[in-house]
């Protein structure tokens, strides 16, 4: 057996996607972090050992303009480009690729941490065996992340921590149980199958499980078309201990995922099945939920249905409180139980360390959070964003000299917004930000909102939405409109409500007017709305029989089309989230004219926004090629340009198999563009790109430029008809 000692600035045990990000996030910042993974691929959950697909704020589509930014979006977005199919393999090199791209990591994969020294509530070094190479390793840093789901470095150091569903009268939460307990969300094995071409026998393995003596069949949904996690449902060990008895939950898994390929094989009910093998079985049981350690907050039901705007908010998400029964796939009740906000949440960073071990940090499904808020915190791009701002924190920590609860909070809300991170309605002030003392202009912008080319008719059978970017006013509104007999149509203007919010909340005037028989006519509503700043507004249109309105097979810049379909009867209401739904009004708008809007001029590309709230929050040009330029009335000196893109936000981006985007990249993503620089009197290009894939590029120049101006010229996007912008910074050397 070998022996070493390894130091670095921070160490973080688990590699699945909050490790990642959280690893990344403080070698970014001039930090040496060793990472260190208990298996042999990164990515957790979400690698091909497992295959669970990563969720997060945008909850399938549900939110909008909610798919995290910062380092999960990076991976999000490069994913697209390279695997569009969403295989598992390449999903892995992407998470490996990213993490070997940063200097700073130390990568120790197969390391299993399983010792941890710590005194008077400080933890002084960690120790992993690395199985295959007979390797024990003692890490040691000022600062210690635990980013392992189940919770053992911070466990083994003496972190408080609870495992199970606290009683209702502890936070007052209506989704929690009378009493205490222990139980958890269950673990899950998952399987994939393919079409071999020529017929295929199954001869079920002896512990193969005869799912038909169980409710199985007639309370889940079982088809032999369905892949990976479709199968989420397959789900066992909630009311047992789902570390301690691992193994036994593993082989109960194993034998109901082999009872379920016999059914679809041989019970004769599925004929279309002929030609399927299986392809793969997982052999790691993915895990929910075990110990969630105790910071200076629990997140609660309530934080997440009310959107508590916490002061110190690193992250956001948005997935439903997702709860599973305890009986797991043997329920007789539904396999979730999920309750949506209104739009997505605030996390605050006072779940991100532990309340008594005072260098560790938290990331993942083990932060501060009661078990009902738990049931939102806990999937994987919501986890990646803690990890980011977790790992940000540390970086802080270490350059400060200071524990983590006493990092500046402000400065790392800076920090994080600099480097694009996932937190909403915060706009960055930076000092160090040439920009905010510029003038700022464009080559053109999108001035007004109307569409008008529109060619499908869409029958009002169901109330219609449409959201639109109110900035400065919205006075008047028309639509474009069949009617098959003399009648009237009411439009109903909402607010929203928080920014980030895209449901209709509160009323703010109702129109109502004649519409004659006849096609394509446009419908005026005043309407006369001036809010006192920027927001959203939701026009909903009540169904009305023999009305049809038009639409247009494009997207809209800051516009969003819905639909309402009926909440399910075991649904809680209200939920208007699940109700207004685009999902047939993907990247589709209605046709309507709303007159000039400010909402795209090029001083949004300086208001510290990053993405959208209560309005796009972007510059967008008049078309290609396009400009936009910074102006300042003494010279500045210039090193470094950064420039964020629009990589759409609203799309919602997927790891594996569950739907296919139909583009490689964002078509809204600028691809080429020169930053030049005004440099007496002439224009000198400091920097050159072309075929952009990321939403953030940094410039560093190679020889600093004193200029009275700067600007970016796109002369290509990935599709977009114009050049998309939220954010154009200068800083000097």
């Amino acid at each position: 057996m070998r022996e070493q000692q390894v130091r670095h600035d921070v160490t973080v045990v688990g590699g699945g996607l909050a490790g990642v990000c959280a690893a990344i996030a403080a070698a970014r910042l001039g930090r040496t972090v060793a990472l260190v993974n208990n298996r042999p691929v990164l990515g957790g959950n979400s690698s091909s050992e497992i295959r669970v697909w990563v969720v997060g704020a945008t909850a399938h589509g549900r939110n909008h303009h909610a798919r995290e930014t910062g380092i999960m979006g990076e991976l999000f977005v490069e994913n697209q480009y390279r695997n569009p199919e969403g295989n598992p393999y390449y999903w892995d090199a992407v998470v490996l690729d990213a993490v070997r791209a940063e200097p700073n990591i130390s990568l120790f994969l197969n390391t299993d941490v399983r010792t941890v020294a710590a005194s008077d509530g400080v933890i002084e070094s960690v120790t992993g065996w690395t199985m295959g190479s007979e390797l024990l390793t003692t890490f040691t840093s000022p600062v210690f992340l635990d980013c392992t789901g189940d919770g053992l470095v911070g466990a083994l150091a003496g972190a408080s921590f609870r495992v199970g569903r606290e009683a209702r009268s502890e936070y007052d939460e209506p989704w929690a149980p009378p009493v205490a307990d222990e139980v958890t969300l269950g673990s899950t094995l998952l399987f994939y199958s393919k079409d071999a071409g020529e017929p295929v026998r199954f001869v079920p393995p002896s512990f193969t499980k005869d799912i038909t003596a169980t409710s199985i069949p007639s309370r889940r949904i079982i088809r032999s078309s369905d892949n990976g996690c479709a199968y989420w449902w397959i789900e066992f060990g909630g009311e047992l201990d789902t570390v301690h008895d691992n193994e036994a939950i593993r082989d109960e898994l194993w034998a109901v995922v082999y009872g379920i390929w016999d059914h679809i094989k041989n019970s004769g009910e599925y004929p279309d099945a002929e030609n399927l093998t299986l392809e793969w079985v997982g052999a790691v049981p993915g895990k929910r939920e075990y110990r969630r350690f105790l910071g200076d907050y629990v997140l609660t039901q309530h934080d997440v249905l009310g959107q508590t705007e916490f002061d110190d908010r690193v992250a956001f998400g948005g997935w439903s409180i997702d709860l599973h029964p305890p009986g797991g796939m043997y329920a007789q009740e539904e396999g979730a139980k999920q309750r949506y906000a209104d739009g997505i949440y605030h996390i605050p960073y006072r779940i991100l360390y532990s309340t008594n071990v005072t260098n560790l940090l938290l990331a993942g499904r083990n932060v501060s959070a009661s078990h009902v808020a738990f049931g939102t915190t806990r999937v994987q791009a919501t986890t990646a964003v803690m990890g980011e701002a977790a790992g940000t924190a540390a970086a802080l920590s270490v350059a400060a000299g200071v524990p983590p609860r006493s990092v500046d909070v402000g400065e790392l809300q800076r920090t994080l917004l600099r480097q694009d991170a996932s937190i909403v309605g915060l706009p960055l002030s930076d000092p160090l930000d040439l920009a905010s003392s510029a003038s700022v202009t464009a080559s053109g912008s999108l001035s007004s909102l109307s569409v008008a080319d529109g060619s499908s008719l869409w029958p009002l059978e169901a109330d219609a939405g449409l959201v639109l970017p109110v900035d400065p006013s919205l006075p008047v509104l028309e639509l474009l409109v069949d009617a098959a007999a003399d009648t009237s149509l009411t439009v109903e203007l909402y607010d929203p409500g928080p920014g980030q919010n895209y449901v209709p909340r509160h009323l703010v005037t109702t129109a109502t007017v004649p519409v004659p028989a006849g096609s394509k006519q446009w419908v005026r509503f005043d309407l006369d709305w001036s809010p006192s700043t920027p927001r959203n507004a939701f026009v909903l249109v009540p169904a009305v029989p023999g009305v049809a309105l038009y639409v247009a097979d494009r997207p809209t810049p800051g516009v969003l089309s819905f639909t309402r379909r009926p909440l399910r009867p075991q649904d809680e209401r209200p939920q208007p989230l699940r109700e207004w739904t685009n999902r047939e009004l993907l990247r589709r708008t209605f046709c309507f004219r709303a007159g000039a809007s400010a909402a795209f001029a090029p001083a949004r590309a300086v208001d510290g926004y990053l993405r959208p709230f209560a309005g796009p929050r972007t510059w967008v040009s008049s078309g290609l090629p396009a400009w936009l330029r910074l102006s300042w009335e003494s010279p500045v000196t210039v090193g470094r340009v950064e420039l964020i893109g629009d990589d759409d936000v609203d799309e919602d981006l997927i790891n594996l198999h569950r739907h296919r985007t139909p583009f490689p990249m964002p078509p809204t993503l600028v691809r080429d563009y020169d930053v030049e620089a005004l440099v007496d009197g002439e224009w000198v290009t400091v920097a050159s790109v072309t075929a952009n894939r990321r939403r953030r590029q940094v410039h560093e120049l190679s020889s600093p430029v004193t200029c009275t101006a700067l600007r970016v010229v796109v002369t290509a996007t990935n599709g977009a008809p114009a050049a998309h912008v939220i954010a154009l910074r200068a800083y000097a050397p």
